[in-house]
């Protein structure tokens, strides 16, 4: 027999953990589940959860000159991208926009989904999709 995974939850480092946990649960709509010391490494992490989904997002900070603190991205602590669902992605994406969030790809079709992206504070990007409506908005 071999082994059987099931998938838990994402882990994503921040450079600021007070920052991300704010723009996750105020602008995102996510809620604060869990928030610990990491007395062996000096760092932080809290767990965040939408409701309605299972999905977990665990946002790590590690104090600037810790091993576990990088001085650029590299592979095995790069993220390409998490993904939000959301009714309508043209009117998310110019919400999150009006209230300073940094834009990366505007709203565009693919498929049967309207799809934009913006960054979180470490650049990180997020994408809102929706279901496409037949007359999407430029």
């Amino acid at each position: 027999d071999s082994m059987r995974y099931s998938f838990s939850y994402v882990g994503v480092q921040v450079r600021d953990l007070d920052r991300s946990v704010d723009f996750y649960c105020s602008l995102l709509g996510m809620r604060l589940r869990s928030r610990e010391k990491v007395p062996e490494t000096g760092g932080e992490w809290a767990e965040l959860v939408s409701p309605g989904s299972p999905q977990v997002l665990e946002l790590n900070w590690y104090p600037e000159g810790s091993e576990h603190f990088p001085d650029r991205y590299r592979l095995g602590n790069e993220l390409d991208h998490l993904a939000f669902d959301c009714d309508d992605a043209d009117a998310a994406f110019r919400e999150l926009v009006a209230q300073g969030v940094k834009p990366a790809l505007p709203p565009f079709t693919e498929g049967g989904s309207r799809l934009a992206f913006v960054e979180d504070p470490d650049g990180i990007w997020i994408e809102l999709a929706a279901q496409a409506s037949p007359n999407p908005q430029p």
